[in-house]
């Protein structure tokens, strides 16, 4: 069970399988005192509730030995807690879905399944001596934009298990009303402004019209991406430098948004666009400072993700090895 005094008390000797899933991928891995041991990857099958649920089965009991205790689940979805059923999803086929019970009669194993970003969320705040951070608020940057909150050293979910969809906040909009449409994410949201696709569309058009790194792969017959952006930056691309920079530039109003609600220890920024370090991070703090009320936050750190791209799947496991309610 997950203790007021902010550390995680995890059944001694307890290996678990982590299962993130994203519009993208299923990544999935035993996780042993918080490390994963063994990783796979696969594209997520996205055909019905049921496909999907088999492929996490499938892959979930691919790296299950006769140590392993129980089964973790992040998903980008609205999950209802207390039952593990996927209220509403976004980018996978789960629509009113008894994940836990029908993942559990797979695997033949207890199972915990919470929203992917709460759960990256419950993995950065664990630190390794064991302690947790005791406020934190988590962006996860991939197909689209997630959040999660600890708050007094547990996860915090709110009435319906929803809180903390930081990716919908409302960032721009005014002085007209931000705009309505007939999807998710709505046009003036954080994810709408700086998820994945986002920067992929970005670099595109940059690729386009720009005279670097980027336009050169474009001439090549590449389809430039968010990745080829960041390897651009890091190979000192004067253009894909500034991209990221733009790029950090549109995450700033939600990141000063968390500041100015929680006031949190940290802020972490993690998921795939997190690969970019500090050409993301640096530029991405200068962009946040003038955005926020003098006095506050003045104890916020904002970091990258230290688990990387297995921040997901590590904190399914402790998800699924602590009462992390």
């Amino acid at each position: 069970m997950l203790a007021t005094s902010a550390t995680f008390d995890l059944v001694d000797g307890n290996i678990a399988i982590g299962l993130d899933v994203g519009g993208t991928k299923v990544a999935v891995a035993r996780v042993e005192d918080g490390r994963v041991v063994e990783r796979l990857t696969e594209p997520t099958e996205k055909h019905s509730s049921e496909a999907l649920t088999a492929q996490m089965a499938r892959l979930a009991l691919t790296l299950t030995t006769k140590k392993v205790t129980a089964v973790g689940a992040g998903v980008p979805s609205a999950v209802e807690w207390s039952t593990g059923r996927v209220m509403a999803s976004v980018n996978v086929p789960f629509d009113n879905w008894p994940l836990r019970e029908k993942l559990s009669e797979l695997v033949n194993l207890p199972v915990a399944v919470d929203n992917d970003a709460k759960v990256a969320a419950l993995a950065e705040a664990h630190r390794e001596d064991g302690s947790v951070v005791p406020n934190l608020v988590m962006f996860t940057i991939g197909t689209g934009v997630g959040g999660g909150l600890v708050i007094d050293g547990r996860p915090y979910r709110g009435a319906t298990g929803g809180a903390g969809h930081l990716g919908h906040e409302i960032v721009s909009g005014t002085p007209e009303p931000p705009r309505t449409a007939t999807s998710f994410p709505r046009p003036d949201t954080v994810e709408a402004q700086a998820a994945g696709p986002v920067l992929d569309r970005l670099a595109q058009e940059l690729a386009a019209t720009g005279n670097g790194a980027l336009s050169e792969l474009a001439t090549a017959g590449k389809t430039v991406k968010g990745p080829d952006v960041v390897a651009a930056a890091q190979s000192g691309d004067a253009e894909a430098i500034d991209l990221l920079s733009r790029f950090a530039g549109r995450l700033a109003p939600g990141v000063a948004n968390a500041i100015h609600s929680f006031d949190p220890d940290e802020v972490v920024i993690g998921g795939g666009v997190s690969a970019a370090g500090d050409l993301l991070l640096l530029p991405l703090r200068a962009h946040v400072e003038p955005l926020i009320l003098p006095g506050i936050g003045t104890k916020t750190t904002i970091r990258l993700a230290r688990h990387g791209g297995d921040a997901g799947v590590v904190g399914a496991a402790l998800l699924a090895l602590s009462d992390a309610t």
